[in-house]
């Protein structure tokens, strides 16, 4: 049975820890065995951990686990935490007796939404990664959880969504945190720019407004330099190889781009993950990959979409008007408070 997630590819499993207080979480996607995996950066702010590795070039071949985090750079301690869980486990990329888990990850910012950041010397996220680590499963939440936890869009509360979907007997899923300086709906009005790849009404079932607003290409009235950031992950059960995923990651990153405007700015550290857990061959290597590409695309878009669909407000924290320009503190409403839906 399908979950519409990234855990649909077999061998792939995602927990989240956060802290309601701190408005701020961690999630962590864990991969019963190492993985091939590449990395598009295309923001103008971002924040990565151990993305060199990830080159064609580099002697590792396979990763144990991705972070994604908020906590802009106090968030990539995240990584150790999971480091640390997995160690205790045994993986890792053995050096003599030793196992070095490989751990890539990417931060967004969140550290001006309202919640309390005086957490002394050291920041919380090492534990947070550690915690998410420790819970991940093949079933997990959307919304305002983990990387998401915290995290908005120019007019509404961002969040942490997912999407899956299947191309030439090949099964590709994603997986994102909506952090972005832009807006994921059409103007101020509740239809989505991804609507035209949405899936049995999995973000509401609008479907595309009669006509585009006024509003629709408007550019958003906060501006604030290095505060966005959307992270996202997009995996196959395909046998690729780095350069191959990288390509994968490339054409992933078109998915930003039809669910959220503006994107890839110089105010955003847009990221882009692909892995590849290595278990269908591609039957032809140019044309199977450009169906990868082209799915990732779209169901990367449907997953900004859901993560920003069933987000919810945060209890205590001040929420700024729908319409007017966001608080330099705060986040704004959620889609949900502000167009209605299920619970």
């Amino acid at each position: 049975m399908s979950r519409n997630s990234i855990t649909d590819i077999p061998g792939i499993r995602v927990g989240h820890a956060g802290d309601a207080r701190l408005a701020s979480g961690t999630t962590a996607i864990l991969f019963d065995g190492p993985v091939t995996a590449a990395v598009d950066v295309r923001g103008g702010g971002p924040g990565t951990r151990e993305t060199d590795l990830l080159d064609p070039e580099r002697t590792v071949e396979g990763i144990d686990a991705l972070v994604l985090s908020g906590g802009s750079a106090f968030g990539l301690d995240a990584a150790a935490g999971v480091v640390a869980r997995l160690a205790e486990t045994g993986r890792g990329f053995a050096i003599g007796p030793m196992r070095v888990p490989i751990v890539p990850g990417a931060i967004l910012f969140d550290l001006l939404n309202g919640g309390d950041k005086g957490w002394g010397r050291y920041p919380p996220y090492r534990e947070l990664g550690y915690a998410a680590a420790a819970a991940a499963a093949e079933d997990f939440a959307l919304g305002s959880v983990g990387a998401g936890l915290g995290a908005r869009t120019a007019n509404l509360k961002g969040g942490l969504g997912s999407a899956s979907d299947a191309v030439a007997g090949l099964r590709v899923g994603a997986l994102v945190a909506v952090n972005a300086f832009g807006r994921v709906t059409i103007g101020e009005g509740p239809h989505f720019w991804a609507a035209p790849f949405e899936r049995e009404a999995e973000f509401g079932g609008l479907g595309w407004p009669a006509s585009l607003p006024p509003d629709a290409h408007a550019f958003p009235a906060r501006a604030l330099p290095g505060a966005s950031t959307t992270l996202a992950v997009v995996a196959t059960d395909a046998v690729l190889t780095k350069g191959q995923a990288r390509r994968l990651a490339v054409a992933a990153q078109d998915g930003l781009a039809r669910a959220i405007h503006p994107v890839h700015t110089p105010l955003d550290g847009d990221v882009v993950f692909a892995v590849a857990t290595g278990r269908a061959p591609l039957a032809d290597p140019i044309v199977d990959l450009a169906r990868l590409g082209d799915a990732a695309a779209r169901t990367l878009a449907r997953a900004v979409a859901r993560g920003v669909h069933a987000a919810r407000a945060l209890p205590g924290l001040p929420v700024s008007p729908a319409g007017s320009p966001p608080a330099l503190l705060g986040l704004p409403p959620a889609w949900r408070d502000v167009f209605g839906g299920p619970g």
